[in-house]
């Protein structure tokens, strides 16, 4: 299947999932991640019409984003060591992997010498496996509240992932309790502005997640395809 087709395919099912969830499929974005294949496929993503791409480390996303930063719109998805942050900040227009407080602390002294506003998901264990990373729900009031002291940081959304299952169905409870968290962090108003975003769901679930309201999913080898397509 060609990149044009695996694109067509996939927004069909988005669109599916937002008719069955009451939803506006253009409310929801598709992250191509591009982590797997080469610059020139990168390109070819974009020559296709999908313009956010995410990369989850800088090492291997450097020749990308060098060559063609100006045309895409670029997410850092992964866990985000903070002696890394130097190397991210600037490039990417969404850091999705904001999971402890020494890690923001860091982003807003970079973006303080910077003089530049970082747009930040929250990163959320909601599932509780040890494996993933993330801030557990009963800490997110606190994290939040700490927040409030760094002007250059925005959030905009919270991300989760959701555990490796047999069934996408198995997953909605973690999309789900991500969505029913924004909802709560907005009613004690911890933001200058409502979270709009939820960043979940990815190609085994993205179904789910869009039926429980996700706004941005992160799509490889099923949208992108592998670099021998």
């Amino acid at each position: 299947m060609g990149l044009q087709e695996r694109i067509a395919q996939v927004e069909q099912r988005i669109q599916a999932a937002c008719e069955r969830s009451g939803r506006q499929a253009s409310d929801v974005q598709m992250v191509a991640v591009t982590k797997y294949v080469s610059t020139e496929k990168t390109g070819q993503v974009l020559d296709a019409g999908l313009i956010h791409l995410g990369e989850n480390r800088w090492q291997n996303a450097k020749d990308k984003w060098e060559a063609l930063h100006e045309r895409g719109v670029w997410h850092f998805i992964g866990h985000l060591q903070t002696n890394k942050v130097k190397d991210v900040i600037g490039k990417f227009e969404y850091i999705h992997s904001l999971d402890r407080l020494s890690l923001a602390k860091e982003l807003e002294k970079k973006a303080a010498e910077l003089e530049l506003i970082v747009k930040v998901f929250v990163q959320i264990n909601v599932s509780g496996e040890e494996s993933k990373y993330g801030l557990a729900p009963e800490a997110v009031e606190d994290f939040f509240q700490a927040l409030q002291q760094m002007p250059h940081l925005k959030v905009v959304g919270l991300m989760t992932m959701a555990p490796e299952v047999d069934e996408p169905e198995q997953t909605r409870p973690v999309f789900r309790g991500l969505r029913e968290l924004r909802d709560q962090l907005n009613t004690l108003g911890l933001t200058a502005e409502p979270i709009k975003h939820l960043s979940m769901g990815m190609s085994g679930d993205f179904e789910i997640a869009v039926e429980e309201g996700a706004t941005f999913v992160r799509l490889g080898s099923i949208l992108v395809g592998k670099e021998e397509d």
